[in-house]
């Protein structure tokens, strides 16, 4: 049975992809490791033709969730990169490593986002173009 954290994690995951209007899910993916162990798959394609995907792997420890690896990506409907945060290790002089977000032409220092502040990242930037 899968831990009491990882179920709620999941479930304000999926509230904030249900929240979303004009998508359609291409992927959405809970690979269950072991009850305190999980690895998760989305991609959403926007109306507007934009794309995102989430990626990450989450483990429960000492009753709370640790994200152990995350790539959140969007792109526009010309699949140019909009934003991707992510702790791939190979910025190390930012002050925030391994942590850290891509734009389109930099990389600048970022902690982690939640996954619902990513998804209303992604919707404030298409509301805003």
């Amino acid at each position: 049975m899968l831990h009491d954290a990882l179920i709620q994690y999941l479930s304000n995951v999926e509230s904030a992809i249900k929240s979303l209007d004009d998508v359609y899910i291409e992927r959405y993916e809970e690979e269950i490791l072991t009850s305190d162990r999980l690895n998760l798959r989305v991609r959403v394609r926007f109306t507007e033709g934009h794309l995102l995907e989430l990626n990450e792997a989450v483990m429960v420890e000492s009753g709370s969730i640790r994200n152990l690896g995350y790539r959140y990506h969007f792109q526009n409907e010309k699949s140019k990169l909009v934003f991707r945060y992510d702790n791939t290790p190979h910025f190390p002089d930012l002050k925030t490593y391994p942590h850290h977000k891509h734009l389109a032409n930099d990389v600048i220092p970022s902690q982690r986002p939640s996954i619902p502040a990513v998804v209303l990242e992604a919707v404030n930037n298409i509301a805003s173009i």
